[in-house]
């Protein structure tokens, strides 16, 4: 139950008027009961008013009926926190206080995510002033304290060419009692640079908000804007967005196969996986040019078609690839020593993901349903349906073998994608610009992105430019998962567990 908050469906704009702005009490309460009966926190977010104040808006999702909830409320200097009654707020009420300077009482662990300035001068949730730097109080790790206990501190410049990220392990010996995850490294501002768009910029910003979700965050900007102005997509153009989808996710999942066989010395496996995640971005690059599918999806369809002939060998190319696949991946799960360190490493319990609100493989490797191509399906999606896979141990190698029967299934779909296309039609020449966006309207898009769902919203101003526009990438669910994965583990576990969720630095940072 959702009690006055409206109901509507992603990809549908609404408007910004219709959205109910509750009391702080009954915004919380209705957050609360929703998320407690089922629903779950898709984005939750604040923006400036003219009198300087904060409306937050609240993104409900309800996976059973494929709707979704919108409430706001306006908050000034602070509110009491969801966090302590509602574990999923816990990282977006951090960014809120962030970014607007508004204290959620009672937050829990109230500490910035990304170490930036407010952006409402003179408002800072921690009390200092534009030229203070932050007290010890909000920069300090958590502390477990005891006989032999000690710290270790991993990164935020790491032993290789990745991204930072810095973690600190509270130990006894090798065991975990508590990792605490420190991001903000990456902060680009992208969110910021979005406002008064869409422009020439916007589309760019999207494919780099996370290098390897490429199509998935352009695909959920380019249905936000279509259905913002009305534009059409051909059929043919839908069909090829999938595929172009699904190749991202299946270069992305045979990587991670072949980097947890790494970790583990398996090296069969992992050197059958570096090569084969190449020949799926090679895959990508014939469909569009590019191995990351940049400048493949714009607003109002594809910047490049699929020839006849191109379409061929690429399936031809993709039946040769998975048998390859196949093989890596039935040796590596055959294998008995690999599947003695898979197995009853990092669980993640059931209750434990569905309080955190956890998405994509991680959660589906607990045993949920969870996807947003089944539960709320755009594009080729509403006519082609790829079947959820699951598995209920929670463990390492729960996220690995839903990763091979996603590969599995996304192949399937791809191949029949490619068997069926829609007739030829040229693909779209215009701009994302070329037609105003819907005025005074706000409006939702998810994706199933490979690491789960993406979350774009939108609010327009009166001339139909963006007021608000915010991204909520998978990884921006799932840290707090990972972090949980290593209660009571061997620290020499962490890497293994880490490349088990493979998450995102810069598509939290943004």
């Amino acid at each position: 139950m959702t009690g006055p908050a409206l109901k509507t469906r992603h990809n549908e704009p609404i408007p910004r008027a219709a959205v109910p702005v509750l009391s702080v009490q009954e915004f919380r309460d209705v957050v609360i009961r929703a998320t407690d009966d089922g629903a779950r926190i898709a984005s939750l977010f604040g923006y400036r008013q003219e009198d300087n104040s904060i409306r937050m808006i609240a993104v409900l999702t309800h996976d059973a009926d494929g709707s979704l909830s919108l409430l706001a409320t306006n908050v000034d200097e602070s509110y009491p926190a969801l966090t302590p009654d509602c574990p999923q707020a816990h990282w977006f009420e951090r960014e809120i206080a962030e970014q607007w300077g508004i204290e959620p009482r009672k937050h829990p662990w109230l500490k910035p995510i990304r170490f930036h300035r407010s952006y409402r001068p003179g408002q800072d949730a921690w009390g200092r002033k534009e030229t203070d730097p932050l007290p010890p109080s909000v920069t300090s790790f958590f502390q477990v304290e005891g006989e032999e206990i000690h710290e270790v501190a991993v990164g935020p410049v790491h032993a290789g060419i990745i991204e930072p990220g810095h973690f600190r392990f509270q130990c006894h010996g090798e065991n975990v009692h508590h990792l605490e995850i420190s991001l903000g490294y990456q902060h680009r501002g992208i969110e910021r640079a979005l406002v008064n768009g869409p422009n020439a910029r916007t589309i760019h910003y999207m494919e780099t908000a996370a290098g390897d979700t490429t199509v998935g965050h352009a695909l959920a900007h380019a249905h936000l804007v279509e259905a913002l102005n009305g534009m059409p997509v051909a059929p043919r153009a839908h069909a090829i967005r999938a595929v172009a989808l699904e190749l991202e996710r299946l270069a992305n999942h045979t990587g991670d196969l072949g980097a947890l066989a790494g970790d583990v010395g398996f090296l069969p496996t992992a050197s059958y996986c570096g090569r084969l995640r190449g020949d799926f971005l090679n895959m990508t690059a014939l469909l569009c040019g590019n191995r990351f599918g940049r400048s493949l999806v714009k607003p109002g369809g594809i910047r490049m078609s699929l020839d006849a002939r191109r379409a061929t060998e690429l399936r031809s190319r993709l039946i040769r690839t998975m048998d390859d696949v196949t093989a890596a991946a039935e040796l590596l799960f055959k294998t008995p020593s690999v599947m003695a360190r898979f197995e009853e490493t990092g669980v993640l319990s059931r209750d434990n993901c569905r309080e955190l609100g956890l998405v994509g493989p991680a959660a589906r490797a607990c045993g949920l349903i969870r996807d947003v191509r089944m539960d709320f399906p755009s594009g080729m999606y509403c006519f082609a349906h790829v079947p959820v896979c699951t598995w209920h141990t929670g463990d390492v190698f729960a996220r690995a073998f839903v990763r091979w029967l996603e590969i599995q299934r996304s192949a399937a779909f791809i191949d029949a994608q490619l068997r069926t296309l829609p007739d030829e039609s040229a693909p779209s020449s215009g701009s994302e610009t070329a037609r105003p966006l819907q005025p005074d309207s706000v409006i939702v898009s998810l994706v199933e992105g490979w690491r789960g769902e993406i979350c774009h919203v939108a609010l327009t101003d009166a001339e139909g430019r963006f007021v608000r526009y915010k991204l909520v990438d998978p990884s921006f669910h799932n840290w707090m998962g990972l972090a949980l994965t290593l209660r009571g583990q061997q620290i020499s576990d962490f890497p293994l567990c880490n490349k088990s969720f493979n998450l995102s630095y810069c598509g939290h940072d943004l």
